[in-house]
């Protein structure tokens, strides 16, 4: 089982030394979503790669294709209101689950063109990848 704790703060230690590049990533843009723990309150920034559809953002709750959701997406349905951490700057924004048939057409369509997702969706089964669309306030 992945230490993701230790994981994460490894991610953002570099996102935060190398303007929001990972270099495990390769070109993909990362942010960090600082959420609200669902039974703690306390804060937890996790590192996520946004899904783009023109100029709205999404992301998706894969957890590597691991049985159950990650913890942030409980965190989510509890406090959706977030701050974002990009290399150009914080925003706050509200993160909502996108519908099942929907984060479904989301992600039908790329796993088609990303192995990587399609390894993990494959993994899941048969737990639905959640999807969140990334909304900005204000």
């Amino acid at each position: 089982m992945r230490d993701w704790a230790s994981f994460n703060h490894e991610i953002i230690e570099e996102f935060r030394a190398n303007d929001g590049r990972v270099a495990r990533f390769g070109d993909l843009p990362v942010i960090i979503v600082h959420t609200v723990g669902a039974r703690t309150g306390a804060p937890r920034p996790t590192p996520l790669i946004p899904v783009f559809e023109g100029d709205d953002m999404f992301v998706f709750g894969t957890a590597a294709g691991a049985p159950n959701d990650p913890a942030w997406c409980a965190n989510l349905r509890v406090n959706p209101r977030v701050t974002v951490e990009t290399a150009e700057g914080d925003f706050v924004a509200d993160v909502l689950p996108v519908d099942a048939d929907e984060a479904q057409r989301m992600i039908d369509e790329r796993a088609a063109t990303t192995p990587q997702l399609a390894e993990y969706v494959v993994a899941a089964a048969p737990r639905p990848i959640p999807v969140f669309s990334v909304t900005r306030v204000g």
